[in-house]
């Protein structure tokens, strides 16, 4: 099937992928293998702990379960066709396909960012205001926040899907990256990309902003109630609190800093797909073990369901 019909018409793209190496397939598909279901167990792994745990059942643990979710669906809209492109090395993927890839990776990774900067402010609250806490993080407030960052992740995702599929692509279909991600798309048109790129720069820039001073505000007062605290153990455990949720934040924002808000003229692309790595397949990985796994509450809960499993099957 021609993958081109004409110079305006094009019914599908052929990706780059992480390798031309041939040699280099089948040991990327087994490390990417190993990520892939590290990431699928941890994350729903913790959301079942949560689930099944009612001492885990507070905010904190309701945005983390929220995040694992999202992070299973955010990874899983690009790291199966990877995975299938290594083993068999056919990197064509559809038009729809396409969109479709970058319509739930560009939504749930916009929900990702916005999740991080709820779980700040949920912090905040703990440390600094824990009288009010309980009144404060209602059940209604930790709903409405999260239905709020999945409804603006997808309106995103529909306007930047939207505006780059209603471009013309001429130039190639072969598209200088792994996955159909917004700035490689765009290079292949052979329209004029000024709203795209102007778009792009905005809500990403938005994104950023708006989730950035919500945490390092959040941050910024929890570091002074921190100082004024007379009790070693009370700050010794709300550093690592934070050490852990900023690790990540770090990880993710940093890598979307350097791939969105810059310049078309500015991307290199093998600088790129080093960056993507990181935020499309490592990071939902790290985030059960960054957030979770360190947290004593975690552990006596994950010891819990592993002594009630012994004792099921020893009966």
């Amino acid at each position: 099937m021609a993958l081109m019909e004409n110079s305006t018409e094009v019914n599908g793209f052929r990706l780059l992928g992480l390798t031309g190496i041939p040699e280099l397939r089948v040991p990327l598909f087994i490390m990417f293998t190993l990520i892939y279901l590290i990431t699928l167990l941890g994350n729903l792994g913790m959301v079942t702990l949560i689930l099944l745990d009612s001492r885990l059942h507070t905010p904190m643990y309701f945005f983390l379960s929220n995040l694992s979710l999202v992070d299973c669906v955010y990874s899983s809209a690009v790291t199966p066709k990877v995975m299938a492109g290594l083993l068999t090395g056919d990197q064509v993927i559809s038009y729809g396909g396409c969109a479709a890839q970058m319509f739930f990776f560009v939504a749930f990774a916009s929900v990702d960012c916005f999740l991080l900067a709820a779980m700040a402010y949920d912090r905040y609250v703990a440390v600094c205001k824990p009288l009010r806490y309980t009144t404060t993080m209602t059940v209604s407030v930790c709903a409405h926040m999260a239905l709020g960052c999945c409804v603006w992740g997808f309106v995103e995702s529909a306007i930047h899907t939207g505006l780059t599929f209603s471009l013309s692509f001429c130039h190639s279909n072969v598209v200088h990256h792994f996955f159909c991600d917004i700035p490689p798309i765009l290079a292949l048109s052979c329209s004029a990309i000024y709203v795209n790129e102007v778009m792009l720069f905005i809500l990403a820039a938005f994104n950023v902003s708006f989730a950035l001073v919500v945490i390092l505000t959040s941050y910024l007062f929890i570091l002074i109630t921190i100082l004024r605290m007379h009790s070693a153990e009370g700050r010794k455990k709300a550093f690592s609190t934070c050490a852990s949720h900023l690790t990540a934040v770090t990880i993710f924002y940093g890598t979307v800093i350097f791939m969105y808000l810059q310049p078309s003229s500015s991307h290199s692309m093998d600088n790129d797909q080093m960056a993507s790595v990181f935020y499309t397949i490592i990071v939902p990985m790290l985030n059960p073990i960054v957030y979770s796994l360190r947290n004593k509450e975690v552990n006596n809960a994950l010891k819990k369901a592993v002594e009630k499993s012994k004792t099921l099957l020893s009966t």
